[in-house]
């Protein structure tokens, strides 16, 4: 980040982004999410979702009350998201 509070963005995590689009940016404690404004429909609502739902994921990590489990166990409970 430089002294004025801009963030660079490697050019392979922007390919349809261009200088003037505007972006969103969503803090919440350790997590920033940015999605463009213009791709802003209705999955708004489940980001939303999704970011809630990291976040208490990752505070229960920090409690060590995190879950162990085998990657297609881990996909199935994803699937339930």
């Amino acid at each position: 980040m430089s002294s004025k509070g801009q963030v660079v963005i490697p050019s392979e995590m922007r390919d349809d982004i261009f200088e003037g689009d505007k972006l969103i940016v969503f803090r919440n404690q350790d997590q920033i999410i940015m999605k463009s404004a213009k791709k802003l429909d209705s999955n708004f609502k489940e980001d939303i979702k999704f970011a809630k739902k990291t976040e208490q994921a990752w505070n229960r990590i920090k409690e060590g009350k995190g879950i162990k489990m085998e990657f297609d166990d881990f996909i199935d409970e994803m699937k339930k998201w």
